[in-house]
Formats: C-alpha cells, structure tokens, sequence
C-alpha cells in the first residue's frame, strides 16, 4: 500500500475576509474530493485571509498511479482555482 501526501499552499491576494477564503476552501475542496477520491483539509494557516494551506492524501496499490493523480490535482488546481499556487510539498509513504 502506498499513501501520496500533498500541502499545497495557495496565495489568494484579492481575499479580504476569512469568510471569502473559507468560501474559497469549501469549493476547491468539494471539487477535489468528487473527481479524484482524495482526502482534503485546511491543514494550516487558518487565521491568515490571504494563505490557503490544503493537505490531500490518497491511497493506491502503486507509486505510478499516485504520480499521476498528484500531477492532474496539482493542474486541475492550476485551472480551477484563481488562487496562486505558491508551494508544494510531497511525499509517498509505503506501508
């Protein structure tokens, strides 16, 4: 078993209110759990407006497969979000 482990950190420099950047959060993270089967959460930067930190897991049988769907999440961001990637930091665990 392999588990991929994403924290993307996003900037979102037009955001002037927590509730816009959780308004933000809910959004990328529903769309995410719906085309991709991943785990999702704000996993820091919780009282900064303007930083959005998101951790994403997923579990498959193998490291090919885990690649592949961390370059179409890291895209499909990309393209959805009108937020700035601005850090990304990963890892596959084996089990």
């Amino acid at each position: 078993m392999k588990v991929l482990v994403l924290v993307i950190k996003l900037r979102a420099s037009w955001v002037h209110s927590l509730k816009e950047k959780r308004m933000i959060l809910l959004s990328i993270t529903k769309r995410l759990k719906n085309k991709y089967n991943v785990s999702v959460g704000e996993v820091g930067e919780q009282d900064t407006h303007k930083i959005i930190q998101i951790g994403i897991s997923q579990v498959a049988t193998s490291k090919d497969v885990l690649y592949a769907s961390k370059e179409d999440i890291i895209t499909f961001i990309e393209e959805n979000c009108e937020a700035e990637i601005i850090d990304i930091e990963e890892e596959i665990i084996d089990f």
